[in-house]
């Protein structure tokens, strides 16, 4: 089933729950945990953009629980506002909130990560116990006012239909930002920053959304919260909070909605449930989120998904003939790269040394020489993964060295990697779909372009298959799709041929060279000769950083300085150019 039709299908399940559920329970203690499920459910659908969706992890989830709360507290108890007006005070300062946290904890990742955001969490709890003359301290806040909506709701029942309402509206909201450009690009940074980065992705833009949009969302529920008890104290929004919203998300499943929702009532239900159990109802509560974590490492819902995958029939995209979306506006033969003196030097190690070379529109340009010659090092260099230490890269007229990965892609080049570097997690279809984001355009343009990239290299039948199950020349072919899906006028590709036996890189070949008579420009890196002299019509040769040789296929392979360097026998350098020819 799409992601459509199943959003439509949760929708139609959804909305009979938000009314059956507050019916269903008949007791005021029972309409009060509903509440508090669905109030503690809409702050882990927080982490499921933050850790489901974009991969930080954050322990500072209650301190945005906390701004909300105390936004609404305040501003209905003491500052005389409603409660419509006081909420987006407590939605913009959590935001801000979260925006300062992801642009402070912008390179940290892992255990770095957490102990920031338990640091955050620990200043957000001293400020609300210690401001007494705001927080009202440990004695905490009452008389919170309710919101109207359309009638007072003054009975739980009223406030628990209004509250559930809020999560299922949060939640299909959270549903399709997955898909979306936004949250593919999320996607995209969890599984691979580095190549997000190089197909047009800003990851520290989209790290700093991640954490605003998850901090605004979980200031929603502590809105609810604060409305619906009527009080608040310090002791809500402590670490304790934070590591129990993160085992909500973690038990029912962190990347998708109904695994948030499905862990922030099973949590919040299961104390009650095995309260008979007395004293030793907390090892049973902790012993089953440890089961589930061990066991079901993507959470009750991701273990269900993954039932249904096992048993559904993926569906391969539809075959149209749709035209191959490549660059190449300008004119044939002109300059559009030009490396002029480059250099990048890792303390003493002088990896490339005053480079230059030129590569033009239409051509396919090899780049070879021994290991550790630079080779690799300049690709780098040309796609913004290093700064140069000096000289100079210009790429379309226009000046790139020093730039970000992502606004190189975003002027028009795309590469592929040495090491394969999909979004392993991800489908074949969503990976080229990331690599079509980096060009104009809206979501239809978006997928008619990675449409007509999957079909050109032949992989529409596996379009549906996560990247990480397919064997690994077929990997290499989705890595160029996804490049291709781009629109780009350049494509640098980094050993594209290595890992492949002789049919996989005949293959290859026959790809390449269709790319090159839709007048596609290519930069090549690559050991196999054969594969170099079948594509290349320019050939420059690296030895210890510097340019050694540079021409046509044939004066290159001759070129004695070649021989020695590189090749290393003259009869099979003469054999290849003979084969060239």
């Amino acid at each position: 089933m799409g992601r459509g039709r199943s959003g439509v299908a949760a929708i139609a399940l959804g909305l009979p729950l938000v009314i059956a559920l507050p019916l269903a329970v008949t007791t005021r203690y029972g309409t009060n945990l509903l509440i508090l499920a669905a109030a503690l459910s809409i702050s882990t659908l927080g982490l499921t953009v933050l850790l489901g969706y974009a991969g930080q992890i954050s322990l500072a989830q209650a301190t945005f629980f906390g701004v909300g709360a105390y936004a609404v507290a305040l501003g209905t108890s003491r500052w005389g506002m409603d409660w419509w007006f006081a909420l987006p005070l407590g939605l913009g300062a959590a935001t801000a909130a979260g925006v300062v946290l992801g642009m402070t904890t912008l390179k940290l990742g892992g255990h770095y990560l957490a102990m920031v955001t338990i640091c955050f969490q620990i200043i957000f709890s001293q400020i609300a116990t210690n401001w007494v003359a705001v927080t009202g301290g440990p004695d905490g806040i009452s008389g919170i006012r309710r919101p109207r909506f359309f009638t007072p709701l003054d009975t739980a029942q009223q406030y628990a239909w209004f509250a559930l309402g809020a999560l299922f509206l949060v939640g299909v909201g959270v549903w399709f930002l997955r898909d979306s450009a936004l949250g593919r690009s999320m996607r995209a940074v969890r599984e691979n920053e580095l190549a997000a980065e190089a197909l047009g992705v800003d990851s520290l833009r989209v790290k700093v959304t991640a954490f605003a949009l998850s901090a605004a969302i979980a200031a929603l529920g502590g809105a609810l919260y604060a409305s619906g008890f009527r009080y608040i104290s310090p002791d809500t929004f402590s670490l304790d909070q934070s590591i129990e919203v993160l085992a909500m998300a973690l038990a029912g499943g962190a990347q998708a909605v109904p695994g948030s929702i499905i862990g922030g009532f099973l949590l919040t239900f299961l104390p009650e449930w095995l309260r008979d159990l007395k004293r030793i109802y907390l090892v049973v509560y902790g012993a089953v989120i440890i089961l589930v974590i061990l066991f079901m490492p993507e959470g009750l819902w991701g273990w269900a998904r993954l039932l249904g995958r096992r048993l559904a029939r993926p569906r391969p995209l539809r075959p149209a003939r749709r035209p191959l979306p490549v660059g190449g506006r300008g004119e044939a033969g002109e300059t559009i790269l030009a490396l002029e003196n480059l250099g990048k030097h890792f303390g003493g190690l002088k990896a490339v040394d005053g480079v230059d070379f030129a590569v033009r529109r239409g051509e396919v340009h090899a780049l070879i020489g021994p290991n550790g010659s630079g080779k690799t090092t300049c690709i780098n260099l040309i796609s913004g993964l290093y700064r140069p230490t000096f000289g100079r890269i210009r790429f379309l007229g226009r000046e790139v060295a020093g730039m970000r990965p992502n606004r190189v892609a975003r002027r028009g080049m795309a590469r592929t990697f040495q090491n394969i570097r999909l979004f392993r997690d991800l489908s074949v279809w969503e990976n080229v779909l990331v690599g079509a984001q980096r060009a104009l355009g809206g979501e239809a343009a978006v997928r008619e372009r990675a449409a007509a990239a999957l079909e050109f290299v032949g992989l529409e039948a596996q379009a549906a298959e996560r990247a990480r199950n397919l064997p690994y020349g077929t990997q290499k072919l989705v890595e160029i799709a996804r490049a291709l899906a781009g629109t780009p006028e350049l494509l640098l590709l980094d050993e594209p041929g290595a890992g492949l036996n002789q049919s996989e890189k005949q293959e290859l070949v026959d790809l390449l060279k269709r790319l090159r008579a839709h007048g596609l420009t290519m930069l090549l890196v690559e050991h196999d000769m054969s594969l170099v002299t079948q594509l290349s019509e320019a050939i420059t040769v690296l030895n210890f950083g510097k340019k050694i040789s540079e021409g046509k296929p044939d004066d290159v392979l001759a070129d004695p300085v070649v021989v020695e360097a590189y090749l290393g026998n003259r009869d099979a350098a003469l054999g290849l150019a003979r084969e060239h020819a």
